[in-house]
């Protein structure tokens, strides 16, 4: 996203944070440095031989220029997908106004994609934050304004935005749990807010990835090395299948202290999470989340070690969520947790690397009584909680 106004990007607390001495920015990074003038042609194909007759064309040139793309052969998986998906995806205006988080007013841009006939538009809470109003451009070029905004979530750095009036294409969410490393994957968004639709190509280089901040976290996320820009946030990363399989959130550019400068780490919320949370806010304007009441950070062979946490065989833990802080009069405090103790579990569902307890207690909702299993001083244990409503 792009704050015109003041020539720098939309800072966003969820979103902008150290992340274990990494600094994780929105949508993107500032522009590369110009790439180097190629090689010409004549210094990468064959000397032209002489002349074979009056037509002035040598062999090696007649040789080496290639024939025209033309019909299916041009036609590759990349450009159906954006064939298919581009006229879905938008590009959003948001003119900021006294609710502008930075203070400074003036215009933000992002992306959102279309998801039905209705005129819903997924995009990221940070892109339409501290708005005034809302303007849509279509994939043509055409401008909708005053669009609603339905409701955001700043946990998920999710929103949903609608338009009145038909719709020039929508997307399908697919299901992001089927998603593999390796695979493909397109993202289409309007690059510094001005490059409208641009198109992106890279792979899925893993799934599970937690961003860890001081004061919040996002768990669950995939990580891509399709390049995503500024302006990027919002937007669609779309499997060949063309199927929506993350909104594309959040980049890691350099670690804090370092000279060394990362490339190619992008993150994208999952699809299953944006189905969930979009059709939470479509039916009734907020995101409803079962509340346990701990602080917990997320075990890990130093956090282990640090706090000499062990299992019944004595064995060091290298997973589960280390209890910081009980909040009194919580699901948690009447269950009897203690600090120190490391939710390992619950019900049938393991806390590990992939799965964080934020990521594990959306699997139930506010009211659900479930099972913690609980290590305490070495020893297993297991109490019941009744999850309240966050």
């Amino acid at each position: 996203m792009r704050k015109s106004a003041i020539l720098t990007t939309l800072t966003v607390a969820l979103i902008v944070f150290a992340l274990a001495g990494c600094n994780l920015l929105p949508d993107g990074h500032p522009p590369a440095p110009p790439t180097p003038t190629p090689a010409s042609i004549s210094q990468v194909v064959a000397t032209p031989a002489a002349p074979t007759g009056g037509s002035g064309v040598s062999a090696a040139t007649a040789t080496n220029v290639p024939a025209p793309l033309s019909g299916t052969g041009r036609q590759s998986d990349v450009v159906r997908v954006v064939q298919t998906v581009g006229p879905a995806v938008v590009t959003v205006v948001n003119q900021l106004g006294s609710n502008d988080p930075s203070g400074a007013g003036g215009e933000a841009l992002g992306t959102g994609v279309i998801i039905d006939t209705a005129g819903h538009i997924i995009t990221n809470n940070h892109v339409v934050e501290g708005q005034q109003s809302i303007t849509v451009i279509y994939a043509d070029g055409k401008k909708v304004n005053n669009v609603q905004v339905v409701g955001s979530d700043t946990l998920s750095d999710l929103a949903v935005l609608k338009v009145d009036g038909n719709v020039p294409a929508t997307a399908t969410l697919g299901d992001s749990n089927a998603i593999m490393p390796g695979e493909t994957v397109v993202a289409i968004g309007s690059a510094l807010g001005d490059f409208r639709n641009t198109v992106t190509v890279g792979v899925i280089s893993g799934v599970h990835r937690n961003l860890v901040g001081t004061d919040t976290s996002m768990e669950d996320m995939i990580q891509t090395d399709a390049a995503i820009n500024h302006g990027n946030s919002g937007g669609p990363l779309i499997n060949l299948d063309g199927q929506v399989i993350g909104i594309n959130t959040a980049i890691l550019r350099s670690a804090d202290f370092s000279t060394d400068v990362a490339e190619g780490l992008g993150f994208a919320i999952p699809s299953n999470t944006v189905k969930n949370i979009s059709a939470q806010l479509i039916s009734k304007g907020k995101v409803s989340r079962p509340y346990l009441g701990v602080t917990t950070l997320a075990v890990t062979p130093s956090i282990a070690a640090y706090y000499n946490l062990q299992d019944a065989q004595g064995n060091q833990l290298d997973s589960g969520a280390f209890v910081r802080q009980v909040r009194a009069g919580t699901p948690a405090d009447r269950a009897g947790v203690q600090v120190g103790d490391v939710i390992s579990g619950i019900n049938d569902f393991k806390i590990d690397t992939d799965h964080g307890l934020g990521t594990v207690l959306t699997s139930f909702n506010p009211g659900d009584t479930v099972t913690l299993h609980l290590l305490r001083n070495g020893s297993t244990l297991d109490v019941t909680a009744t999850l309240a409503e966050h």
